[in-house]
């Protein structure tokens, strides 16, 4: 990929990824370096027109199935369109959530459908990220600060407080299962100190 790196963020609704993944992009400019930093669903324009399918609306508007559909196309054009040609220019990718999250959300809490998940995203995907950053936070907490932002893309927040418990575990199992790219960052801390632990992590990887 021409010396491009690909870094992901992923957690829990509300853990505060997103504050990261911001963070640690405006760090790695400051170092001289040309970061690209991106989100999923979303990403790219027609990403970002399925995104608005996926997270507003009521809970019950999709089945487990058609999410896993839905964000495989989005991801798709995501990849197309923005994180590919970027990789292949040298840059760094930071995106907020890849598959990760659609192992974990559809693939392990919405239903026994993680084969699915690894399946079709062999088949349409094909790459992993060089470093994946799970900010663990406190679910409880996570939500309530999820829910207060009023965004109107809330409709996996709906889904309640067992949910995101569920997420919770998930992504620590995630953690497990892919040691060497999965890093596990303990987010019930200030922000600048979470975005700390992540830099030192980064600061390695990319050296």
């Amino acid at each position: 990929m021409a010396g491009g790196r690909f870094i992901s963020f992923e957690g829990i609704d509300g853990s505060g990824k997103s504050t990261q993944a911001r963070l640690l992009a405006e760090y790695l400019r400051g170092e001289g370096r040309e970061v690209v930093l991106t989100r999923e669903p979303g990403g790219a324009p027609g990403a970002e027109e399925i995104r608005r399918l996926l997270v507003e609306g009521a809970p019950e508007r999709w089945s487990p199935e058609s999410e896993i559909l839905l964000f495989t196309a989005a991801r798709r054009d995501h990849l197309e369109k923005t994180i590919l040609p970027a990789l292949e220019a040298g840059r760094i990718v930071i995106s907020d959530r890849f598959a990760d999250s659609t192992r974990v959300y559809q693939g392990a809490t919405r239903g026994d459908l993680r084969a699915v998940v690894d399946r079709l995203h062999e088949l349409m995907i094909g790459i992993e990220p060089d470093l994946t950053f799970i900010i663990d936070t406190e679910p409880k907490a996570a939500l309530r600060r999820g829910l207060a932002r009023e965004s109107g893309e809330d409709r996996f927040e709906e889904f309640g407080l067992p949910f995101q418990e569920k997420l919770s575990a998930g992504f620590t199992a995630l953690a497990e299962e892919f040691p060497a790219r999965c890093k596990l960052i303990d987010g019930n801390r200030p922000p600048e100190e979470v975005a700390e632990s992540v830099r030192a992590i980064a600061r390695r990887a990319l050296a």
